[in-house]
């Protein structure tokens, strides 16, 4: 019996050179969709003249370093203790990571209130209990989008992040979740509450794409992303991690621009102003 892997059914391919779930625009066109009904919804109508303002935005990563010039400082700083408690502290990012993805928001975004959750010490592990603890205190202080450019294998968090996202969801709380960058099963982008962000491999930063063969349900720019890094550095890097902050700046314009937006409605506008959802589009 052959057994097809998950990421090659429903018309899924994996290339080379950019990470699993994405798109190479060079080897394969966005599939283009004609929007006919709420046409009227299309990018000016969607984010025209909007700066993120008024938007309050999380990231729960590595924590951020909030002097970094592409960062632009940040409203608050807090790190999951041992005790698994959140506390206030010094706006620092030891990996990098998260640095890398509040300059993208910022960079998409400028007008936005950013404020940081560290949950990672190292920039590639840390705890599903830490994770679950800054995610629940996001979710629970009100931020209108949460930037997860992480998640976890472990099965037996399955249950519990699908209940936060949930939750995140009838709170008016978007979270924004990058897609493995391996071809396996992780959380919590795979679920359908969360707006699930994989790469496109082109230099266009405000140019993203409705994926219709989710999990992934939108490619934004994730490859060779020049980003901010720890010590006012700036370098090149390639994932999905970097694709999901330019979502999560995108929905802070939107939201900026039309607040009473919940986030089922905020899915459809971004699928409506999506590059590749034809009708959908001013001339």
């Amino acid at each position: 019996m052959t057994i097809t892997p998950p990421w090659r059914r429903e018309g899924r391919t994996h290339f080379p050179g950019v990470p699993a779930w994405s798109l190479a625009t060079t080897r394969q066109a966005p599939e283009l969709f004609e929007v006919c009904p709420l046409g009227e919804v299309n990018r000016d109508w969607a984010l025209g003249g909007a700066d993120g303002t008024g938007v309050r935005v999380c990231v729960v990563d590595t924590g951020v370093e909030g002097g970094h010039p592409r960062v632009g400082g940040l409203d608050a700083a807090y790190v999951v203790t041992d005790s698994l408690t959140v506390s206030a502290c010094e706006p620092v990012d030891p990996a990098g990571h998260g640095t890398a993805c509040a300059g993208v928001i910022r960079s998409v975004a400028p007008g936005v209130s950013l404020s940081s959750v560290r949950v990672l010490t190292d920039g590639k592990s840390g705890t599903g209990d830490a994770l679950m603890a800054g995610l629940r205190w996001a979710i629970d202080e009100g931020f209108d989008l949460v930037n997860l450019s992480l998640s976890t294998t472990r099965s037996h968090f399955r249950e519990a992040l699908h209940e936060l996202a949930d939750r995140a969801y009838f709170r008016r709380c978007l979270l924004v979740a990058a897609a493995h960058n391996m071809p396996v099963l992780s959380f919590p982008w795979t679920f359908s509450s969360v707006v699930s962000v994989a790469s496109h491999d082109e230099p266009d930063s405000m140019r993203y794409y409705y994926n219709p063969a989710p999990p992934a349900e939108f490619y934004a720019r994730g490859v060779k992303v020049p980003v901010a890094w720890p010590g006012g550095r700036e370098i090149r890097s390639t994932g999905n991690s970097f694709a999901a902050p330019h979502i999560t700046g995108i929905c802070a314009l939107i939201l900026s621009k039309h607040p009473w937006l919940t986030p089922f409605q905020l899915k459809t506008v971004l699928f409506l102003a999506a590059d590749n959802t034809g009708e959908a589009h001013a001339p």
